[in-house]
């Protein structure tokens, strides 16, 4: 069972939804050096898009955000689950934190094509704390 669990920030950038407008704050963002573990980038009204970033360095992406006046809401934690891929890891983790009452609102993930896999789990702030105590951070 080779994976790692690792506290996580993310911040939220609310764009209009016109065409190359994530491109545009990806490439900011990447401009002002900040890497990012993970993005997403979803509708949130007509023509609103919610772009969600998970930088390596929050404190970096805090300072060069506010000094290139890109407007973030945050910060929010989530886990970052990355490893080898293996059949049921993913409801291991989930089962944990159902068995302490820790309400997954949300979770994403994808794998690699080489063997290994990486998913987001969203949690209630007002649990994380609990959720990252069960899982031993």
């Amino acid at each position: 069972m080779a994976y790692r669990i690792r506290r996580v920030e993310y911040y939220h950038a609310n764009v209009r939804d016109d065409l190359g407008s994530a491109y545009r704050v990806l490439q900011q963002v990447a401009g002002l050096g900040v890497n990012l573990l993970a993005f997403a980038a979803v509708p949130s009204g007509p023509d609103l898009a919610q772009l969600t970033l998970f930088p390596e360095d929050p404190g970096k992406l805090i300072a060069e955000a506010r000094a290139a006046h890109l407007q973030l809401d945050g910060p929010y934690h989530a886990l970052l689950v990355q490893g080898d891929d293996e059949l049921g890891v993913l409801a291991r983790v989930h089962e944990r934190l159902v068995g302490v009452g820790v309400d997954v609102y949300a979770s994403t993930g994808v794998t690699d094509g080489r063997g290994s896999f990486g998913f987001l789990v969203y949690l209630r702030e007002d649990q994380f704390e609990r959720a990252a105590s069960t899982l031993g951070l």
